[in-house]
């Protein structure tokens, strides 16, 4: 819903809330069920009227625990029966520097102020960690924006009894607790509010009329802000840009003006503009974000621009280049099937209104931010959200090298008369093994983010994932797999709850990158191998259909299991007896077991 898309009109989104919902909820969509409790140090109906419209925006259908007025401390801290029966899936908390109860006094020595500090800062930290104990799951906790005045003007900042100071220092404790904790996120009012203004953000009426930390138009900004994170968390964020050249990456159009005539680089403030936008977009590309060419362009002509000596981005930067006179919408297309993701895992970045306009009504999901001035490219892409970063692992850093190796073996199997005789020839090593701490991020990112080889699509926090690595009722297994192009990383995860001598399948998922490449056979033996370890005799096996993983709707029998029941949903149940004599099925990937 473009309203609902940065930039959006606050205002709008305020006055309209009722017709909006309205509508998002007359959406043929599946979304995913949350329950979020948003606990406030000031007032927060509106906030959670906001949020709720961004989410289901995202795909995500929240349910709602709000604590009264300021009661953020006590329902957090003391036994709540409300809450613990809401059993929130993540928890925000809403304060701001109106809750901070003491501040530094000018007549207080270093040792004074050093203790103010790590009395405020405990008093939410013991908040933090009660919460994780008593219900294992993300707390997003805003930091402080600045204060409205400044006592000591410029001096603020430095002087250790400044309120700019206090909160600064106090802000960077929240940060390390955040490194420390990895179910932790900051939800950054200080970089909201000096972007929005401070003195707008702050101003005082909306507090003592309403008791809001910020004022009301404000609210949206960060609605949408805490609803990034969220669906950050739980899988939601796009995988990939599909960038448009002419007057997109550079200024001119290289197919009239020639690649030497385009403007980039640092002769023109023009060229500076462009340039900037490259190199923004090279570090998109360092956390994983896949970089693809659509454009209406010559391939010649396209590779010499993307050549030119002042740019930024070269053609090795990105995965896929189509660069041909056929409709973008159908180049969007192609990209999102050949690298075998999601379209609504794309988003396109074009300077020209009927080309995105184009694409918006053709393809659904993906997103299509309106980039009209060069000047404002980055800060469009920037604030949209699309790529909220809530955790960044190895596999992440590595995305596109990856799914560029998978293209090189899409290319290999070509030359091959027999599959059987590519998969030989491509000297897999599967590394299959319970979960560890290392990888526990990356299983987090892909329970929430594979949707068409998932066959219960259910999802965990890596708090969760935590959980039951430690309990001795589940057996879980990871799957790394590396080949002569490359290392994959982690593309498959299992996990499992035994009941006496039957282990029931809780979640069996793969990336799509290495489907039939004999790694859910693997997985399998591995599997099979560890049940009969532990006195297991029987492995059932569950598939529950949405509308994106009918592919794996007989991935079961496939896998020798054998269907015991359907339900009237297309849901089906499956077992598989472990014989003693199990004979592995993996016949083509050497692996390391634990």
């Amino acid at each position: 819903m473009q309203e609902l898309e940065y930039p959006f009109d606050s205002e709008y989104i305020l006055k309209k809330a009722k017709s909006i919902k309205k509508a998002l909820l007359e959406e043929k969509t599946t979304r995913i069920k949350k329950k979020i409790a948003v606990l406030g140090g000031s007032t927060t109906h509106d906030i959670v009227k906001v949020l709720e419209l961004f989410l289901l925006h995202y795909g995500i259908e929240p349910q709602f625990y709000e604590s009264e007025y300021a009661q953020y401390w006590q329902d957090a801290m003391f036994d709540n029966a409300a809450l613990a029966a809401f059993g929130p899936d993540i928890i925000y908390i809403h304060t701001s520097n109106r809750n901070i109860q003491e501040y530094p006094q000018l007549s207080d020595t270093e040792e004074a102020v050093d203790f103010v500090l790590g009395e405020t800062y405990r008093h939410y930290e013991v908040m933090w960690d009660k919460l994780q104990k008593s219900y294992h799951c993300p707390v997003i906790q805003n930091n402080f924006e600045m204060p409205a005045y400044r006592l000591l003007g410029n001096k603020e900042a430095s002087d250790i009894h400044g309120r700019i100071s206090f909160l600064n220092r106090l802000n960077e404790r929240f940060y390390q607790y955040a490194r420390e904790h990895n179910h932790f996120y900051i939800n950054d009012i200080a970089y909201l509010s000096a972007c929005y203004g401070l003195d707008r953000w702050a101003d005082s009426f909306y507090w003592h009329m309403y008791k809001y930390a910020l004022c009301l138009p404000a609210v949206p900004v960060l609605s949408f802000n805490v609803a990034n994170i969220i669906k950050s968390v739980y899988g939601k964020n796009k995988k990939a840009l599909v960038l448009d050249l002419d007057n997109t990456l550079w200024g001119g159009v290289v197919g009239d003006d020639g690649a030497e005539n385009l403007e980039i680089g640092q002769e023109t403030s023009m060229g500076q503009v462009y340039s900037e936008f490259q190199e923004y977009l090279k570090r998109q590309k360092d956390i994983g974000i896949m970089l693809n060419v659509s454009s209406k362009n010559e391939e010649e002509n396209a590779m010499a621009g993307l050549m030119h000596p002042d740019g930024i981005l070269k053609p090795e930067d990105f995965v896929l280049i189509k660069a041909n006179w056929e409709p973008k919408s159908k180049n969007v297309a192609q990209i999102a099937s050949e690298l075998n993701i999601m379209q609504d895992s794309l988003v396109f970045v074009d300077d020209n209104p009927a080309e995105r306009e184009i694409v918006r009504s053709s393809l659904s999901g993906v997103a299509v931010p309106r980039m009209d001035s060069p000047e404002q490219y980055i800060r469009v892409l920037d604030r949209s959200g699309f790529f909220e970063v809530t955790s960044l692992s190895q596999d992440d850093r590595l995305r596109s090298e990856m799914y560029k190796a998978n293209l090189e073996r899409k290319k290999e199997q070509e030359s091959f008369g027999s599959y059987e005789d590519y998969l030989h020839s491509l000297a897999m090593k599967g590394t299959i093994k319970p979960f560890e701490p290392l990888y526990m991020a990356r299983i987090a990112q892909l329970t929430n983010k594979s949707n068409q080889f998932n066959l219960t699509t259910r999802r965990y926090t890596q708090a969760e994932l935590e959980q039951i690595a430690a309990d001795n009722a589940y057996i879980t297994l990871y799957g790394k797999l590396e080949d002569k192009f490359g290392d994959n990383g982690v593309v498959s995860v299992l996990i499992g709850h035994r009941e006496k001598e039957i282990l029931h399948m809780d979640l069996w998922l793969m990336s799509c990158r290495v489907l039939k490449r004999d790694m859910e056979y693997a997985m399998l033996d591995t599997l099979a191998h560890t049940c009969a370890k532990a006195g297991i005799k029987e492995i059932k096996g569950y598939y529950y259909p949405t509308a994106k993983n009918k592919m794996v709707e007989g991935f079961y029998a496939l896998m020798g299991f054998t269907l015991e029941k359907t339900d009237e949903t297309g849901g089906t149940v499956w077992y598989y007896k472990i014989e003693a004599d199990y004979e592995n099925k993996n016949k083509v990937i050497k692996v390391v077991e634990a």
